[in-house]
């Protein structure tokens, strides 16, 4: 694999603000997203891996161990042993010379054991995979088609990296998926029947009928693949402007190389040739923006009226109201629907996200912008 020096700057900065600030800090993200790596760049003076048999065996009495250890105190997948956040609590409220960073890779499951045993002494952060920003605006279709786990983007060839994503399901679906009523060639058909909604909103009732399963096991299956951080359901925004709003989630995957992988797209000549090409782009600009406004999936929503009115993207910061749109469009312009959005939200700006290179103006508060500035969104709300 060529090596190839990525800047995290802006991770490395959120966690280190975390770790001044909280006794405990945990960061959150799928396997092999480079959790880790990053972790290790704050030198900790113990880690303790619990898919290590040798590190799981000197756990066996955690109290004994841990009370006498001083520093940053690393401990790697972290939900192998939820028995240990009581624990933590004790330690920390009683040893002043021990802060932990925890690595989990099961997003619900460790906020509701963080915040039953740690509540305020614990910060989450959550890690996405390598973003254009810091691979560089050269190298942003390459992010695209294959993704943000570092072992795909970094591969050698597309071929190279599509055969890593492949294998990446496989071993996912059994180990992670394992446990789940449904074997993994199962899992791994209803996930592919999933990719094809990915940028619509979800009929439970349409997926449990093509699958042969209730809407209940539907939701489950879901929420199995969002709580490991592969999928992303976005909410609507609901407000009172005496319409009928769209009520139901949209789901998207939350990797574009994992979402091409499933829908058999190899390379950026067949994403181009490919229906589903918008959808991939509104998915690939929705996760890189996220990042970029550092919000949290329970602070974005997208909005829409059963007439067919839609904004991708709605969001609150400072009491003001901004709007997003995905167009994969050389040079999108200003639609109905947009200032129909802006009218009903009271948006203070819209932006469009395109893949071109210019910024332009659409209209006073419509601003076309390519996904390689998005940093000028942050700029914006900061100075108003």
């Amino acid at each position: 694999m060529p090596t190839l020096h990525i800047s995290r700057d802006q991770q490395i900065e959120e966690i280190r603000q975390l770790v001044r600030i909280f006794p405990v800090t945990t960061i959150l993200g799928p396997r092999q997203v480079g959790k880790t790596t990053l972790a290790k760049r704050f030198n900790p003076d113990h880690t303790f891996d619990l898919e290590n048999p040798r590190d799981v065996a000197s756990l066996d009495h955690p109290q004994l161990l841990l009370e006498n250890l001083k520093g940053l105190i690393m401990i790697d997948e972290i939900q192998r042993k939820p028995s240990l956040f009581p624990l933590l609590r004790f330690l920390v409220d009683t040893q002043p010379d021990q802060k932990y960073l925890l690595l989990g890779s099961a997003s619900s499951h460790l906020k509701e054991q963080g915040g039953e045993s740690l509540a305020g002494r614990i910060g989450y952060h959550d890690l996405s995979g390598l973003t254009v920003a810091e691979v560089g605006a050269d190298n942003m279709q390459k992010r695209w088609v294959r993704g943000g786990f570092p072992r795909s983007f970094l591969a050698e060839s597309d071929e190279d990296s599509a055969l890593w994503r492949s294998n990446f399901i496989s071993t996912f679906l059994e180990r992670d998926l394992g446990s789940s009523s449904l074997s993994s060639g199962s899992m791994y058909r209803f996930w592919v029947m999933l990719s094809h909604y990915h940028g619509q909103t979800l009929n439970y009732s349409e997926l449990g009928r093509s699958f042969g399963v209730s809407d209940k096991t539907v939701k489950q299956y879901i929420s199995l693949l969002e709580d490991a951080f592969m999928v992303r359901l976005l909410f609507p925004w609901h407000a009172n402007v005496g319409k009928r709003l769209v009520k139901s989630p949209k789901l998207y995957l939350r990797d574009s190389g994992l979402f091409h992988s499933l829908q058999n797209i190899s390379g950026l000549s067949d994403l181009h040739k490919n229906p589903r090409l918008g959808a991939s782009w509104e998915g690939f600009a929705l996760e890189e923006l996220l990042v970029s406004i550092r919000k949290r999936d329970n602070e974005v929503f997208f909005y829409g009226s059963q007439g067919g009115m839609e904004l991708d993207l709605f969001w609150q910061d400072r009491g003001k109201g901004f709007g997003v749109e995905f167009k994969y469009q050389d040079a999108p312009k200003s639609t109905k629907s947009m200032q129909q959005a802006i009218q009903d939200l009271d948006l203070d700006h819209l932006w469009v996200i395109y893949p071109g290179d210019s910024v332009y103006s659409l209209s006073e508060k419509i601003t076309a912008l390519p996904l390689t500035l998005l940093g000028q969104i942050r700029a914006y709300i900061s100075a108003s």
